[in-house]
C-alpha cells in the first residue's frame, strides 16, 4: 500500500487484526526487515510495517537531506492519516531514534516501546575517528572558497566516510550526516512510555553500553541482554526475541485488543 505524506510517498504493509503495532527498520533496511516479526504478531494483533522515505518503496527525502525531527514529523502524520495512534512500537536502530524522539515528543502517539540495537546516542569516538573528522572540516573550510571545491569534498568524504555512507546515493549522505549527529541523550527524561531495550552482548554498532545508558536516562525502562548475537539480534536470536516481545506486549498469553 502506498500514501502521500508531506509529500513523500509512503509505502507500507498492514496485517492482522486488534491492538496496533508499528514496525520501524533500521538505516539500510526496509520492510522485509522485519519478516518473521510480522507474521509473528499478526496472528496476535494488527501489524504496520513501513518504509522510511529514503529506504524499500517510498520516496526520497529532499537532497538538503532530513534530521530525526524530520523523520519523526513524517511518522507521526502517517500515524495519523493511516489511523493507528497511538500503538505500540517495534523499532531497530534508526528506528529506535526515531521512536525514541517520537515518544518524547508526541506522548499521544505511542504506547509502548520495544527498541533492539537502539541508536541515537553519540558514539565514543576514536582517535582515528577524531583525525578523519578535522581533516573533512578543514577540507570543507578550504573547498568553499576554491573552484570545483564542492566535488572534491564529496570526492573525499566518500574516501574518509563510513560504509554506511559510501554506499549511499549523493542525495541520501545529507540526511545521513544530520542524522548520525544528532544526540538524543536529552530527550530521554521526557520518555513516559512503558519501554522495553533489547541488545545483542557483540552488538558493534550500538554497544551493550548504549543500551545501559538508554535504560539509565528512559524513567523506569529494562534492558534485556541477548548473548551470542550482534546489532541484528532481534534476527540472529529470533526465537528469543519472539518470546520476549511476547512476553512483554501480551503477558500471560493474553492477545492484543
Amino acid at each position: 500500500m502506498d500514501c502521500m505524506i508531506g509529500g513523500v510517498r509512503c509505502h507500507y504493509t498492514q496485517q492482522g487484526q486488534g491492538r496496533d503495532v508499528l514496525l520501524l527498520h533500521g538505516w539500510g533496511g526496509n520492510i522485509e526487515s522485519w519478516l518473521p516479526v510480522t507474521e509473528h504478531l499478526a496472528k496476535k494483533c494488527r501489524v504496520t510495517v513501513l518504509d522510511f522515505p529514503g529506504h524499500g518503496g517510498s520516496g526520497s527525502p529532499p537532497d538538503s537531506g532530513w534530521s530525526v525531527d524530520d523523520y519523526r514529523d513524517f511518522t507521526a502524520e502517517f500515524l495519523e492519516k493511516a489511523g493507528i495512534a497511538p500503538c505500540d512500537i517495534v523499532a531497530h536502530s534508526f528506528g529506535g531514534r526515531v521512536a525514541l524522539l517520537l515518544a518524547a515528543t508526541r506522548p499521544e502517539l505511542v504506547s509502548r516501546m520495544l527498541l533492539t540495537g537502539c541508536a541515537g546516542l553519540l558514539p565514543r569516538r576514536s582517535a582515528a575517528s577524531k583525525a578523519k573528522s578535522s581533516v573533512f572540516h578543514a577540507l570543507k573550510n578550504v573547498s568553499d572558497h576554491i573552484p570545483g571545491g564542492k566535488a572534491l569534498r564529496e570526492k573525499v568524504a566518500g574516501h574518509l566516510g563510513s560504509t554506511d555512507y559510501r554506499a549511499l546515493a549523493p542525495g541520501m549522505r545529507a540526511t545521513f550526516v544530520k542524522v548520525v549527529n544528532q544526540d538524543l541523550a536529552p530527550v530521554l527524561p521526557r520518555i513516559s512510555a512503558e519501554t522495553l531495550l533489547v541488545f545483542g552482548r557483540n552488538d558493534q554498532e550500538t554497544p551493550l553500553w548504549m543500551g545501559e545508558a538508554l535504560r539509565d536516562g528512559i524513567r523506569g525502562s529494562a534492558l534485556v541482554v541477548l548473548e551470542n548475537a550482534g546489532h541484528f539480534a532481534y534476527l540472529e536470536q529470533c526465537a528469543a526475541f519472539l518470546r520476549i516481545m511476547d512476553a512483554f506486549f501480551f503477558p500471560e498469553g493474553k492477545e492484543a485488543r
